[in-house]
C-alpha cells in the first residue's frame, strides 16, 4: 500500500522549487536530498528531490526532474508517495487507519461517534467525525482534544471542549431569566 506524506503547492522562484503540503511527522528525514517518490498521478514522477529547506514552518523542495517554474507549476497538487514498508513516521497515523474508529469520551467513556475521515488544512488536521445522530463534526486532530489513539483496539479518546459536538447542545445548561433582574 501506497501513503501520502505531501501534496504539492505552488511554485517558489524560478529554479523549479515547490512549496509541500507536509503530511509527515518527520519531514526533516523525509525529504531529505536524494529522496525518491512515486507520485499520484504517476505520471508526474517519479521525483527525485535535490534541495530542501524550511523557512518559516514552511517546506520547500526542489526535485531533479523539474528544472524550471513552470514544470513546477504543472505538478501542482500532485500526491508524493511512499510504500507503507518503507514509513518513517512512528509517531503519526494516517487516514486509512484512523477511519472507521469509535470516538469515546474521555470522562465517561460514552460512545461520540466514528472517525470517518481526516482533513488537513494548513494551521493542523481535522478528524471527521460522524456523530450517533448523524451530525458530522471536526474535531481538532491535536493531543488535548485527542489524547488517545488506539488503532489495534478500535478507538479514538476525546477531551472536546463544550459545544464543540452536537450531542454536547443537549447538555448545556442556559440560565433562564426569571425576571427578577431589577
Amino acid at each position: 500500500m501506497q501513503l501520502t506524506v505531501a501534496r504539492i503547492g505552488r511554485a517558489h522562484g524560478l529554479r523549479g522549487e515547490v512549496a509541500l503540503d507536509v503530511r509527515s511527522d518527520v519531514p526533516e528525514r523525509r525529504f531529505a536530498v536524494g529522496a525518491r517518490f512515486e507520485t499520484d498521478p504517476a505520471s508526474a514522477g517519479p521525483l527525485t528531490v535535490t534541495r530542501v529547506r524550511e523557512a518559516q514552518g514552511r517546506w520547500y523542495v526542489a526535485f531533479t526532474e523539474v528544472p524550471d517554474r513552470t514544470a513546477a507549476e504543472a505538478l501542482r497538487g500532485v500526491e508524493l508517495l511512499v510504500d507503507s514498508d518503507d514509513d518513517a513516521d512512528d509517531d503519526g497515523w494516517y487516514e486509512h487507519e484512523l477511519v472507521g474508529l469509535r470516538a469515546e469520551h474521555a470522562a465517561d467513556g460514552r460512545l461520540l461517534g466514528e472517525v470517518v475521515g481526516l482533513e488537513h488544512l494548513p494551521a493542523q488536521d481535522l478528524l471527521v467525525l460522524r456523530e450517533p445522530d448523524g451530525t458530522r463534526t471536526l474535531v481538532p486532530f491535536v493531543e488535548a482534544i485527542v489524547p488517545v489513539v488506539d488503532v489495534p483496539a478500535g478507538r479514538v479518546v476525546l477531551d472536546p471542549p463544550g459545544g464543540l459536538l452536537a450531542a454536547d447542545a443537549d447538555r448545556l445548561v442556559v440560565d433562564e431569566p426569571t425576571g427578577d433582574e431589577g
